[in-house]
């Protein structure tokens, strides 16, 4: 509920058409997501009135006329802004605090993308006569290869998962056990399913059916979607909801997976559980420590057992083949090392039937 309640604080500081904007577009997605487009949008309204609309005293009194009156020179202008700037706001002191805020190449299209957005929305419900964002280029993004577990950094992270009594000590020992039967449910759901973390964090007890072997996920954009579970997954997730059912003093009745406050595991907690099983299991790649990893993870197995990749799309909730396409790179990659580790620079000499030929 405090996020919902940190989502109308900003809102409440911007003008009617970002909060139309906001309510329309982003309907269905997390609150997360809506928050940080409001910030994203609040940033870009604080420029204007700083460089451009001097005469207006907070960001409520701006109208969709003065976004008509925005220039390319303007937004590539916020452009070069968002590399660095100044942010300041009150603490529960009374006391302006000021930050320096910097952002990468991401960073700022994903920051122009919701400006992008909101100017589409504006010029389709005719608050505006053009769209000037039409006319802007995006940072150009150099992809990185973020490469999913090996086979036996899997091995690992499981044998940990499973077997944590034999790794950790006192409190650390204790913490696990606590846990144990929980993570070993929703890290195998990761392994097993490619299921985003909020998509998992999300689900309710009501949404997991086990005689037919799935549970309901709610994808991005609102969409639902069954997901059918491989045997390990059922079977763990069947263990972990005789767990679940038997606990008492839970806040969130609905909720399956469950915090050890009784309200519904938060994603920084799951972060925070995989980062020590993977320090523990001796995987230290950061991008491997991260939730999203196992989901790379099992869209590679996937194309690695031949799979085809529209069904690893479709399986992992991807609208667009091209996002899979990506993971689909990664799986190339170790196809490409076998083929030039027994490539010989010398060549293969040459038989008698090739001389022949």
């Amino acid at each position: 509920m405090s996020k919902y309640i940190d989502l109308t604080k900003i809102l409440t500081q911007l003008p009617d058409f970002v909060f139309e904007y906001i309510e329309v577009a982003y309907n269905g997605e997390s609150v997360n997501t809506q928050i940080g487009y409001s910030i994203d949008i609040k940033t870009f309204l604080m420029y204007l009135k700083r460089f451009k609309f001097k005469d207006i005293e907070s960001l409520e009194q701006f109208e969709p006329r003065h976004m008509n009156e925005v220039t390319l020179r303007d937004l590539n202008g916020f452009k070069a802004y968002l590399q660095e700037y100044e942010t300041e706001y009150v603490n529960a002191a009374g006391r302006t605090i000021k930050r320096i805020r910097r952002n990468n190449e991401y960073g700022i299209n994903r920051k122009l993308s919701g400006i992008r957005g909101l100017f589409l929305f504006l010029y389709k419900n005719d608050y505006i006569d053009h769209n000037i964002t039409d006319k802007l280029d995006f940072k150009k993004l150099h992809q990185k290869m973020k490469k999913p577990l090996t086979t036996q950094d899997t091995v690992k992270l499981i044998d940990v998962l499973y077997n944590g009594e034999n790794y950790y000590t006192g409190r650390l020992r204790a913490s696990y056990l606590n846990r144990k039967q929980r993570d070993i449910a929703l890290i195998t759901a990761y392994l097993g399913t490619g299921c985003r973390v909020n998509e998992l964090l999300a689900l309710n007890v009501n949404d997991v059916d086990f005689e037919t072997s799935s549970f309901i996920v709610t994808r991005k954009g609102g969409d639902q979607q069954e997901i059918f579970m491989p045997i390990q997954v059922e079977n763990e997730m069947a263990a972990y909801m005789e767990e679940r059912l038997a606990m008492e003093n839970v806040k969130d009745k609905d909720a399956l997976f469950i915090s050890r406050n009784g309200k519904r595991l938060l994603p920084q907690s799951v972060e925070k559980n995989l980062k020590s099983y993977c320090i523990t299991a001796g995987i230290t790649d950061p991008d491997k420590m991260h939730p999203h990893a196992l989901r790379r993870t099992f869209a590679c197995n996937m194309i690695a057992d031949g799979v085809d990749i529209k069904m690893v799309a479709e399986l992992m909730g991807h609208k667009n083949i091209e996002v899979t396409h990506r993971y689909y790179t990664q799986y190339a990659s170790q196809q490409k090392k076998q083929v030039m580790r027994n490539f010989d620079i010398i060549g293969k000499e040459e038989s008698d039937d090739d001389r022949k030929q």
